[in-house]
């Protein structure tokens, strides 16, 4: 797949591209990533992609025409009209059934905004789909952009140690949509505080009961909406629904 990255800061994805376990996708092509320089598609002696909005008001708002320009320049290397996203506070916040998709496809134009905003006749013409990391906004889309990649790249075959790792992260559907249970390592104990004994048995069926009933915990007091979809999916089991009518009458007390 392919990621063309359009941006006015290509420099700060340097150090992303080449560190941790994801650069195992970058490095293979697995997840092909090109990084577009905004200023290079733009005219006169200045590069100038930005202009004051018509109406007045603070900020300055990114031109049309250089995005275009660079947008056309993409999809003929690429060959295809790739989807074009965009990263806005109005776009669907990111999950994982989005990354998951992702992660399958072809790859897309990822278009990093920056200042008050874009010419809205750009997006009207060109944005398939508009991605937000939550409610709060960003100087950018470049740390959005790569957070939508190390969630991809890390989906990918022979990218992470073990292939089941990402089987048992948070929302994953192996988990039924919820939240991943705690995990500990060595030492035993840690400053008077022992891993949990069931850890410690050997017992795989304890062990992965006990996993299943931290995680419905955890999903329970931070994320109740998650237990509500997990139910409404058919993921939960007539042990999971006593386990949770038990943390619901320990809360009641």
């Amino acid at each position: 797949m392919r990621f063309d990255v359009v941006t006015l800061f290509p420099e700060l994805f340097a150090p992303f591209l080449t560190a941790g376990v994801t650069r195992r996708a970058f490095e293979s092509g697995q997840v092909n990533v090109q990084l577009q320089n905004l200023r290079d598609f733009a005219e006169g002696n200045y590069r100038r992609v930005d202009d004051r909005s018509y109406g007045g008001g603070p900020g300055m708002v990114m031109m049309a025409e250089p995005l275009a320009t660079c947008l056309d320049s993409i999809q003929l290397a690429r060959g295809n009209q790739a989807p074009v996203v965009l990263f806005s506070p109005i776009g669907k916040p990111l999950n994982h059934h989005a990354v998951q998709r992702w992660a399958k496809s072809e790859g897309a134009v990822l278009i990093c905004g920056r200042y008050e905003g874009i010419d809205q006749r750009f997006v009207d013409t060109h944005v398939t789909e508009q991605i937000s990391l939550g409610d709060f906004v960003l100087s950018g889309g470049e740390i959005a952009a790569m957070a939508l990649l190390d969630a991809v790249a890390r989906l990918q075959p022979g990218v992470l140690n073990d292939e089941g790792s990402h089987q048992q992260d948070s929302f994953n559907p192996a988990l039924d949509g919820l939240l991943d249970c705690p995990h500990y390592t060595r030492p035993e104990e840690w400053r008077g505080v022992p891993v949990p004994p069931v850890l410690l048995s050997g017992h795989h069926v304890h062990i992965d009961r006990w996993r299943r009933e931290r995680s419905l915990e955890m999903t329970w007091r931070l994320r109740p909406e998650l237990i509500e979809q997990a139910r409404s999916a058919g993921g939960l089991s007539l042990q999971d629904e006593a386990y949770l009518a038990q943390l619901s009458n320990i809360a009641i007390i």
